[in-house]
């Protein structure tokens, strides 16, 4: 591939800027071609209002480490290979 065949900066963060107003990611492209369909393909997506992307992200960073699957305290006794769940 030629070198100046390669998507350009100015491509390569309007694509950053589309994928995060949508809520969708992509691959990176390999070419200006590439970069140009995937801008096309990324404008006719829908735009993800702001409150939704910000409501998704504080979701996913609040959330508690391994959800209900958690182990609880109380649950098990011992440590390590010794470990054994209370009856």
């Amino acid at each position: 591939m030629a070198h100046n065949d390669r998507p350009t900066a100015k491509q390569q963060a309007y694509l950053r800027s589309l994928a995060q107003s949508t809520g969708t990611s992509f691959t990176p492209p390999k070419t200006k071609r590439e970069a140009s369909a995937e801008i096309e393909r990324l404008k006719a997506l829908d735009h993800s209002p702001t409150q939704a992307r910000r409501a998704d992200r504080d979701a996913v960073h609040g959330a508690t480490r391994g959800g209900e699957t958690r182990v609880r305290e109380g649950e098990i006794t011992g440590y390590g290979s010794s470990a054994r769940w209370n009856s």
